[in-house]
């Protein structure tokens, strides 16, 4: 009579295994299904910081307060199980709609931290660097309280004025990033742009050194109005440096007004002296004027070669050149006095 019984548990046995591994697929079906599932985000992606330090229990539990409808517990387990729970790294993240749990753990894994991004605009001025600085929200405002002269300390540049040494370009940066150290990025593009431009400045160039190289750049940077006239306008500055003539370039007096320049060029402003004011003073001003671009850094060290002295503005971008006197001023009667 024995075998009975044991015939009849061992169906129950196999049959409780069988229940145990229905379930186990079917937990394995709900994770798998769970983890290619779009978090509920909501319509608009959610900003996500996580300091340095922070555990992934303590993540995922931000990722939760920052939005996401969701068990902490569950993320938990999923970072936990995946391997790469102390592979996520501190920064500041966005999580966009659609972002499934295994999308968010390699973002966090791989330091995708979201970026925004400023642009330095060729021909600005250090004083519209800074209020553009001044307007990015998402930058550490480290250089707001800080003098010209403080900041270019900390950037390891004490003494040196900052008028020009930023590289015109776009830059991103993560949100919290310090504001100086995008400028010392913009500096150090600026020192190697303006290191290449030297090394193949023409031989006869009257230029002394590269920072007299970058105020020539600013200052064709700003009389640019057509790409294709860079080279022969920085010819005539250079041909006005050998002979010993005053640039006269508006740019640098406009510069030397600073905000009391009101749109307006006057007779008087040409005449009221300042370090800038090339209409008063022989050779170049002593400090860029704004910043230049690789273009006009090319172009003030490889000048085209021309006869002439003198440029004027034709009124569509381009411009006249002349090699007299005579010849510029029948220039500006036909261009700027309509004559």
């Amino acid at each position: 009579m024995m075998p009975g019984p044991i015939h009849t548990g061992s169906r129950v046995v196999r049959r409780l295994l069988a229940l145990i591994v229905l379930v186990l697929i079917a937990l394995g079906g709900a994770a798998y299904w769970w983890l290619h599932q779009p978090l509920p985000v909501g319509a608009q992606a959610l900003e996500l910081a996580i300091e340095p330090g922070t555990t992934p229990r303590g993540v995922a539990r931000d990722v939760v307060a920052a939005g996401v409808q969701t068990d902490a517990r569950l993320l938990y387990a999923w970072f936990r199980f995946s391997g790469q729970d102390r592979a996520i790294k501190a920064g500041n993240y966005e999580i966009p709609p659609g972002t499934t749990p295994i999308g968010l753990l390699n973002k966090l894994a791989r330091g995708e931290e979201s970026l925004r991004a400023l642009t330095l605009v060729e021909g600005w001025n250090w004083r519209q660097v800074r209020q553009a600085l001044a307007r990015e929200d998402q930058l550490k405002p480290d250089s707001a309280g800080l003098s010209d002269d403080a900041l270019m300390a900390q950037l390891g540049r004490p003494g040196v004025h900052p008028e020009g040494r930023f590289f015109p370009d776009t830059y991103a940066y993560a949100k919290g990033t310090s504001d100086l150290a995008l400028l010392r990025r913009a500096l150090h593009a600026m020192d190697r742009r303006l290191e290449a431009a030297w090394a193949q400045r023409a031989a006869d160039t009257p230029l002394k050194s590269a920072d007299e190289a970058l105020i020539l750049a600013s200052i064709v940077e700003k009389e640019t109005g057509r790409a294709a006239d860079r080279g022969q306008i920085a010819g005539v500055f250079v041909n006005r440096l050998r002979s010993g003539m005053l640039l006269q370039t508006d740019p640098t007096v406009i510069y030397g007004l600073g905000e009391k320049f009101d749109g307006n060029l006057r007779r008087r402003d040409l005449l009221a002296d300042t370090p800038w004011n090339t209409y008063t003073r022989v050779g170049l001003p002593p400090t860029p004027i704004a910043m230049p671009g690789k273009a006009a850094l090319l172009a003030a060290v490889q000048p085209e070669r021309t006869r002439a002295l003198y440029f004027v503005a034709k009124g569509d971008g381009s411009s006249h050149f002349s090699a007299s006197l005579d010849e510029h001023n029948r220039a500006v009667n036909r261009y700027q006095r309509g004559q």
